[in-house]
């Protein structure tokens, strides 16, 4: 395949303090950082080793575009009869 795409979603994990990967087009993709542009470049070496140790798998050689999907969330606690 000369081009392709890998998906990776991202999620924030508040309790730890990290970004994670949630769920991606790669199988075993675990890791995590301190902020998400951290995370963003841990992933092309870490999919690359992962691609490497798979001979078969669909991305060969060329090009391959990773897209970051990242998410949080946060909580608004307030009294509206005060």
């Amino acid at each position: 395949m000369s081009s392709g795409l890998i998906v990776v979603k991202a999620a924030y994990d508040a309790e730890a303090g990290v970004w994670f990967v949630e769920t991606s087009d790669i199988p075993g993709l675990n890791l995590e950082a301190a902020s998400v542009e951290e995370l963003v470049e841990k992933l092309p070496p870490a999919i690359h080793d992962l691609l490497e140790s798979d001979g078969d798998g669909p991305f060969r050689t060329g090009d391959v575009a990773i897209e970051v999907i990242a998410h949080a969330s946060t909580r608004l606690t307030f009294d509206l009869a005060a």
